[in-house]
Order: C-alpha cells, then sequence, then structure tokens
C-alpha cells in the first residue's frame, strides 16, 4: 500500500479515461468524481470501477464523447438525456439550470435519462445541497434484489440519497444508502478476501439464506428491513426508471461487464428551496440537531464528513491505473 493524493487520482483517472476514447470535458466529470470518492473513503466507486469504465468505453458499452441533451418539458421539470454516455457530464450540464429554475420555482425535477451507472449516488446530491438546497435523489442498476419470499433478482440496489445545505456552502445532513441490506461491490469484495458475509445480507440461488459471498451472488440480495427496504427499492426504480423514460433493473446486465448494450440507466433529482414555505427551516433543523449533539455517542448522518488529501491505495490497483493511464 502507498499514499497517493487525490489529485493523483484525479489526474491518473482522467488520462486513463481519455486514452481509452472518452472526450477531455467528459473524463473531467467522471474523474472528479471517481477522486471524490476516494476522497470519502467510498472505495467501491473510486479507483475499483476504473478498469470497468475503460474496457466499456473500449467495447462502445459507453460513450465518452457523447453529447448530453437537455430539455425543458414542463416548468418545474428538466431532463439531461446522457444519450448513453457517463451520467457526471449529463447532470452536470443541467446542474446551473436546475439550481436557477428551482430558486424561481420552489421544487425542481431534474431527471438523467439513458447513462451509464452514476456510481456514487450521493456525489450529486452533495452538489445540490451545497448550491443552497435540499436535494434527493434516486437511482437504480443492474437485478440483484428479489421481492421478501421470493427469489428472482428484480431491482437493483437502487439508492436514495439526500443532502441539506447548512447555510453557508455546506452540508448540515448528508446520507446515500442502498435499499438493499448491502451494495452489491462488499459482497464481490467479501468474495475476493476469502471472507463470509453476515447472516441477512444475501440468499442462494434456492432462496436459502446464506454467508457464502460466491453462492449470494449466484443468488439475491436481501432488502433492508424487509418489506421496508423493498417498497423503497420499488420507489426508487419508480422515479429514476418510469419517470425518466431509462430502463427497469430487469433490463441491465451487470454493469461491469466489459461488452453488451448501454446501461441507460436512469436518475432522479429533487432539488427544493428550504424558504418556499417558510423562514423556519434553519430554526427547526437546529432544533433537532441540538437534540442530537446532547446524546452521547449519536450524530447526524453525514456530520463531521471531511474529505480525505490523500489515501492509501494498493500497489497492484495503482499499477492498473497507471497502466490503464498510459492506453
Amino acid at each position: 500500500m502507498a499514499i497517493r493524493s487525490i489529485s493523483e487520482i484525479h489526474a491518473a483517472t482522467k488520462a486513463a479515461l481519455i486514452a481509452h476514447g472518452a472526450g477531455a470535458w467528459q473524463a473531467e466529470e467522471v474523474a472528479r468524481a471517481t477522486a471524490h470518492s476516494e476522497a470519502h473513503a467510498n472505495v467501491i466507486c473510486g479507483l475499483q470501477y476504473l478498469e470497468s469504465y475503460c474496457l466499456q468505453l473500449t467495447s462502445g458499452r459507453v460513450d465518452g464523447r457523447a453529447e448530453p441533451e437537455i430539455r425543458q418539458p414542463r416548468g418545474a421539470a428538466l431532463i439531461a438525456d446522457a444519450r448513453c454516455g457517463f451520467a457526471q457530464p449529463a447532470f452536470a450540464a443541467a446542474l446551473s439550470r436546475a439550481v436557477t429554475l428551482a430558486r424561481e420555482m420552489g421544487v425542481v425535477m431534474l431527471a438523467v435519462a439513458q447513462s451509464h451507472t452514476c456510481t456514487s449516488l450521493g456525489y450529486f446530491t452533495e452538489q445540490i445541497g451545497r448550491a443552497g438546497l435540499i436535494g434527493i435523489g434516486f437511482t437504480n442498476a443492474s437485478p440483484v434484489v428479489a421481492a421478501p419470499g421470493g427469489r428472482r433478482r428484480v431491482i437493483g440496489t437502487n439508492p436514495i440519497a439526500m443532502s441539506v445545505p447548512d447555510g453557508a456552502g455546506g452540508l448540515a445532513l448528508h446520507f446515500d444508502f442502498s435499499t438493499s441490506a448491502v451494495a452489491l461491490g462488499k459482497i464481490a469484495m467479501a468474495k475476493y478476501e476469502g471472507r463470509p458475509i453476515p447472516e441477512g445480507w444475501a440468499l442462494d440461488a434456492e432462496g436459502r439464506p446464506t454467508t457464502d459471498p460466491e453462492a449470494a451472488l449466484k443468488g439475491s440480495i436481501c432488502s433492508a428491513g424487509g418489506y421496508r427496504g423493498w417498497g423503497l427499492g420499488l420507489m426508487a426504480e419508480l422515479m429514476a426508471a418510469a419517470m425518466t423514460g431509462s430502463v427497469n433493473s430487469l433490463d441491465v446486465a451487470g454493469l461491469k461487464l466489459p461488452e453488451g448494450p448501454p446501461h441507460r440507466l436512469g436518475q432522479m433529482y429533487l432539488l427544493m428551496d428550504t424558504t418556499s414555505f417558510t423562514d423556519q427551516f434553519g430554526t427547526r433543523f437546529a432544533r433537532l440537531a441540538e437534540a442530537v449533539a446532547e446524546d452521547e455517542g449519536a450524530r447526524l448522518p453525514g456530520a463531521h464528513r471531511q474529505p480525505a488529501a490523500a489515501v492509501e491505495v494498493a500497489d497492484a490497483l495503482w499499477a492498473k491505473v497507471l497502466d490503464l493511464a498510459r492506453g
């Protein structure tokens, strides 16, 4: 293991994406998101995704030069059609317009359609929060979750994220979690490391609870909290796929498969001005935050969250990154 600066990670990621066919500005947006994930210890959405990005650029599964198309079908509705490109450039192309519109209208729905996986959903809602608005996001993924009592994979891990502004350009609250019991990447990492997974994470192909990560990868992941998580996962599915005109989780092959049809996934973001109905938002939030702070050991999600300037990266992974950067 060696320490690598976040700026090194950003530069190497961008170089690798460009070497495999991405446009410069599109590569910049994806590299920024990758470096952000590493800086916040979200390794599953960081450099571990870079090789699949590059392989899919080469195979054409993702169009690294796609120019997003931004449309406004209704007054408070924007859609950024990624056109089978990366989600990060599509979101970036629409964000400023969405923020301006939300300040005028009070609330805006921003849809990203027909995109490659967005990887870290909270990365996007965080940008909304730092712009001074509440951001709530939904996305879907390839099918890995079965209904409680069932065995068939129907929806993805389907995360939900929320970011709340602190009034000073930062975040007062931030969370990003899958509606499944665990992210698929954690099971894959357990298999790679040769360790069992906790009970309650997954079922095998016959629908039986398992602690074997290999059996879990052949079976399905459980919803978080049983029917509660299942309901939230279905909500994310409808918001991300049905509302945006993107594909159902059922129709997406494994996100890291090097070849195959484009992902064509969707995301839905709600941007809300905290002053639309009252000037008491800050007061009410402060009351809540103070109550949590007074409870020893408790904290609000995202509290004291700070990016690292440098992180440990496995030598083999960094060697792969540099090899990808050379093309």
